[in-house]
């Protein structure tokens, strides 16, 4: 009768360390990818005064919001908050013929976009990216 009541209570146990253990892997999961996507999209609809104003910061080794929507010949201004790091500092929209170091959370870049079209950014190693679309 001993022995039955010692391997019922290591079987108990072990039961919940396994259950521990995969309740912090899920946990860990979740934590780790985040409740939205990389992929969200920003829409910028208003003007911070006579400029679009657009702020990325870091989630999941990329920029985000990841796509970035705005308005074709209003002035855009890009932010880069204080999540941003790295490499990731150095912002380019290659095809625009754009790119500068951002170094701290109130440096900002800004350009006209006078051509509606969809332009990839990046950081200078092409590490961070994202997607410009321009209406």
């Amino acid at each position: 009768m001993v022995q039955g009541v010692f391997y019922s209570g290591k079987m108990k146990k072990i039961t919940l360390y396994s259950i521990s253990i995969i309740i912090l892997i899920i946990l860990g999961g979740y934590l780790l990818l985040g409740k939205t996507s990389a992929n969200s999209n920003a829409i910028v609809g208003g003007n911070s005064g006579d400029f679009q104003k657009i702020t990325l910061s870091i989630k999941n080794y990329n920029y985000y919001p990841n796509t970035i929507t705005v308005k074709a010949n209003q002035p855009v201004r890009i932010y880069l908050d204080e999540s941003v790091v790295g490499c990731y500092r150095s912002f380019t929209i290659r095809q625009l013929g754009i790119a500068k170091y951002l170094r701290t959370p109130s440096d900002y870049l800004e350009f006209t976009p006078t051509k509606q079209g969809t332009y990839g950014f990046a950081c200078s190693m092409g590490m961070g990216t994202g997607t410009l679309v321009v209406e």
